[in-house]
């Protein structure tokens, strides 16, 4: 793993004047040797995008669609190189990033279906008034042009492909520009879009530094802009850009909210044990690991030590070893960041119950109580491994506890109750409303996105697919309907 990685510019691997290294948050070592391309370079890839736009649009659908197969078995054949590549450029444990290689499979499987049955047309008659004698519209979605597709370094490649696949699937250009810290793995969907016969310049894998990315953000000839990171950055960039048609998925602030009809030992360990796990998979750098837990009081008690002893029993380790569970955060600075917020909840009067502990880049899983609501933690996204657990009396005092947040992503629910269920999706103000489980619950086909401040549009194959896309209305007239 510590050999020199060409970019993809334009569908053809190329080298630039400059590298930079990526290394191993758990024990340093190299993990490869990334080569950067040249403003020069940027700008043959962006120019190739968009003349090849037209070109790519008419692309009939089964050569799209059997290029999207085509990547989707190759993962499938490559899925423990990758995954053991995934872990090792951002400290995510082998379990996860298998499951990770999983849903990259999966997602060009979908789109490869949406591919064959994506704008079939609608007919609508417009004889509903006598001015529309004859005339009949068919409705189409055409690509709205080049995508610019900026991925994070959570799931390096799963997130890539969220970006990559529904645009090839609308026949829509991509450069996609991918972490700084994690760029390996969307280079890998590089060599499988080599092997297809999708068009030259119809996509670019270009691993260019952030400090370089406002020049492609206001490039005109890239008019869609999605992108998955931090809400400061998202929302510069469409700040930057009105006029651009921007999808952003920022970030959460996930609440689990268990509530009082929750309340047998089996539903208790169940619940323990999915807010245990999910809120320290990915080392918590997930937006919808579970950073709140908000329990009603009738079942606070119970639950509360049920966390903590399923949080303690989380394994923290090197994360190739098929036994851990919690790997390294992506830096030591993340993992000091995390401490210091930590550090200052507690200052304040919160009470910690486990964890709290740094060691280079390692967080060891935290559970806070009695956590300020001024604090930060409470406040903002930690992207770490830390919980924090709150006691509510009653239904309408926990929906306006997931409320009392700038975040919107996904929301947790444990109850039974069908009725309680449709009351929490029409209070709560987010993007997803899962019961019976946390809030990191995603199926990659499913609408993905956020309330607030956690983003602006949907991802989710074929919604990403209409968002990339506009309706045009073709009116047939003189017929005899």
């Amino acid at each position: 793993m510590t050999s020199t990685h060409a970019f993809w510019l334009a569908g053809r691997q190329a080298t630039g004047e400059t590298s930079f290294d990526v290394t191993n948050s758990w024990d340093g070592r190299l993990v490869g040797t990334v080569s950067v391309p040249t403003q020069a370079q940027v700008e043959e890839a962006v120019a190739a995008a968009y003349a090849v736009r037209d070109e790519f649009a008419a692309t009939p659908a089964h050569v799209r669609a059997a290029a999207l197969d085509h990547v989707s078995r190759r993962l499938a054949e490559r899925t423990e190189e990758i995954a053991r590549l995934i872990s090792a450029e951002n400290g995510k444990p082998i379990k996860w990033a298998r499951g990770e290689v999983g849903r990259a499979v999966s997602v060009f499987r979908f789109a490869a279906e949406e591919a064959r049955r994506f704008n079939g047309g609608e007919a609508q008659r417009l004889d509903t008034d006598a001015g529309g004698t004859g005339r009949l519209a068919l409705t189409r979605r055409i690509p709205r042009g080049v995508v610019l597709g900026i991925a994070p370094f959570n799931f390096p490649l799963n997130l890539s492909a969220h970006k990559v696949a529904p645009a090839i699937a609308v026949g829509a250009p991509i450069i996609l520009k991918p972490a700084p810290a994690t760029p390996i793995s969307s280079l890998i969907l590089g060599e499988l879009l080599a092997e297809t016969d999708l068009p030259a310049g119809s996509w670019s894998v270009l691993t260019v530094p952030n400090d370089r990315m406002p020049a492609l953000v206001q490039d005109e000839r890239l008019p869609v802009i999605s992108f998955t990171g931090s809400g400061p950055v998202g929302y510069a960039i469409m700040d930057s850009v009105p006029r651009k048609h921007c999808t952003l998925e920022l970030g959460g602030n996930g609440a689990a909210v268990v509530l009082g009809d929750w309340n047998s030992e089996a539903d208790l360990d169940w619940a323990a044990s999915r807010i245990a796990t999910f809120s320290n998979y990915q080392g918590g750098q997930s937006c919808i690991s579970v950073q709140r837990v908000i329990a009603d009081a009738s079942v606070y008690d119970r639950l509360l030590p049920k966390i903590v002893a399923a949080v303690e029993a989380q394994v923290t380790g090197d994360p190739s070893d098929a036994a851990t569970d919690v790997g390294p955060l992506v830096s030591e600075d993340a993992a000091r960041r995390v401490e210091s917020w930590v550090d200052e909840a507690v200052a304040a009067g919160a009470k910690l119950l486990a964890g709290g502990v740094r060691d280079g880049a390692t967080y060891a899983p935290t559970v806070l109580t009695e956590v300020p609501s001024g604090v930060t933690i409470a406040c903002e996204e930690v992207f770490g491994p830390v919980l924090t657990v709150t006691r509510v009396d009653g239904e309408a005092e926990a929906f306006a506890a997931v409320n009392d947040s700038p975040y919107g992503l996904q929301a947790g629910v444990f109850t039974h109750d069908v009725r309680t269920a449709f009351r929490a999706h029409r209070a709560l103000e987010v993007g997803g409303v899962i019961v019976g489980d946390v809030p990191s619950y995603r199926a990659d086909q499913m609408p993905y996105g956020g309330a607030k401040q956690s983003g602006v549009g949907r991802e989710g194959v074929a919604h990403a697919m209409a968002d990339y896309t506009y309706e045009r209305v073709l009116v047939l007239t003189g017929l005899a309907l």
